[in-house]
């Protein structure tokens, strides 16, 4: 089983116990790692939704159906409707809270920082992995922070996919350069006042400001990882 088939069939069931499915997620540490999260998940959605019921319910639910039989049975519709309504506007609201830009205080790590460090947490998983992906499919990633790349990319797509950089919701990519040199990319929904660079010997990250949000480009030290960074600042604008 590929990595690529792995990671689907995970998201799609983590309780799967398929042999072939148990026997890939003690293949590698990065799948042991994915398939420990989405445990976690997993077991954080049951504990949500299990919602203890008060024990004289019954009762108050067979006397209200003993009186006023009729108006009580549009009063739940109405009430259903004003539930419904309110959880709608919630989401919108909280849907638009996690995707506005949230400056960096003084104490946290710059974004270079943060994007190395997340490089070396995915490299394991994403190294091999070539989805051969489309200018159309990384637009589609970047719509729900308003941005999209217009005009060719620097290189070819190998892996997209949405990430948490930072506790924010950002768009994570593997490009292949036409030098055939890999670079990680992430467009995160904060703006960076200016280009930022961060090395640790090894690899370097450099942050540009883009509209809204920020690219930032992880590659080997010494490799062309501001010119693909420029490039793609270039080629990223806001959507109408």
């Amino acid at each position: 089983m590929d990595e690529l088939e792995f990671r689907r069939r995970l998201l799609a069931d983590p309780q799967d116990n398929d042999p072939e499915l148990s026997a890939a997620k003690l293949s590698s540490p990065a799948n042991q790692k994915l398939a420990s999260e989405l445990d976690s998940l997993d077991a954080l959605i049951d504990q949500a939704l299990r919602v203890d019921v008060p024990d004289d319910l019954v009762d108050k639910v067979l006397f209200k159906q003993s009186s006023h039989v009729i108006r009580e049975k549009r009063k739940p519709k109405f009430h259903l409707a004003i539930a419904a309504s309110i959880a709608f506007v919630f989401g919108v609201m909280l849907g638009q809270f996690n995707w506005q830009t949230i400056p960096l205080s003084p104490n946290q790590q710059n974004l270079g920082q943060i994007a190395l460090q997340h490089y070396y947490d995915e490299t394991d998983f994403t190294r091999d992995i070539n989805e051969g992906v489309s200018l159309h499919q990384v637009n589609a990633k970047l719509s729900p922070i308003g941005e999209a790349f217009s005009g060719s990319l620097p290189g070819q797509v190998s892996y997209l996919n949405h990430c948490s950089f930072d506790k924010k919701h950002a768009v994570h990519m593997v490009l292949k350069a036409d030098n055939g040199e890999d670079f990680t990319v992430f467009v995160v929904p904060q703006n960076s006042p200016a280009m930022e660079k961060f090395s640790d010997g090894n690899m370097e990250a450099i942050s540009l400001p883009a509209n809204n949000s920020s690219v930032i480009v992880v590659g080997k030290e010494g490799s062309d990882v501001l010119p693909i960074a420029e490039q793609l600042q270039l080629h990223l604008n806001q959507k109408a």
